[in-house]
């Protein structure tokens, strides 16, 4: 991912807490915020160096970067008590498919998968440190051109994510200092994006929740 590309972790797997209710597909409360047709309210995020953002097949497709591709929503979005949800899948490369950006009050974070030569998942950034740093880190295997189900909720007191049934997020956000790398600022205030690795896109929707 960003800096310290040299930086390969080498810990063991962490289990997964075991804690999700599914992401429930035909769930009415869902908004789909991608019609599998073209962007919509989606714009191709400007990083500078950005590849190209095109839309086949039901998915919204993410060319390498040089260094990060990505889109940023155009439209309103709360920032509190909501989820977003997504499919995404590594094409090709060996870095994060899938940095999600999103809103926490008046600030913003980056939920990373993928990252640090390939594995990392994790938040970024708290306190300062980035998700290789920091307690979110878990380290993960993705398999290539397999689809993976993401979820994120926010809430007044957590953010937690889901990677298919496995939460790998559970952060108590009282007191800390959340905020977002410098490089991912044009995501705001709602961003997907990959760095140097080709990356798709697909069911990407959201909901509100009620406060815990």
């Amino acid at each position: 991912m960003l800096p310290r590309r040299s930086f390969l972790l080498r810990l063991p797997a962490l289990l997964w807490l075991k804690d999700s209710p599914g992401l429930g597909q035909n769930d009415s409360s869902w908004r789909s915020l991608f019609d599998g047709s073209g962007l919509g309210q989606w714009r191709v995020t400007e990083f500078g160096g950005e590849g190209t953002v095109t839309v086949e097949d039901g998915q919204i497709l993410l060319d390498f970067g040089n260094d990060l591709t990505g889109i940023s929503w155009s439209g309103d979005f709360p920032v509190l008590n909501y989820e977003v949800s997504l499919e995404a899948m590594r094409v090709a490369g060996e870095d994060f498919f899938c940095g999600l950006t999103f809103p926490v009050r008046n600030t913003f974070c980056s939920f990373i998968v993928g990252g640090w030569a390939g594995t990392v998942v994790g938040l970024s950034s708290l306190d300062g440190l980035d998700a290789s740093e920091n307690e979110t880190q878990r380290i993960m295997s993705f398999r290539p051109r397999h689809w993976y189900s993401i979820r994120l909720r926010v809430t007044s007191e957590k953010i937690e994510a889901w990677i298919d049934e496995g939460k790998v997020v559970d952060l108590l956000t009282v007191d800390r200092k959340i905020s977002i790398r410098p490089e991912v600022e044009p995501s705001r205030p709602l961003g997907i994006a990959s760095w140097r690795t080709r990356a798709a896109l697909r069911n990407i929707r959201m909901r509100t929740v009620q406060a815990h």
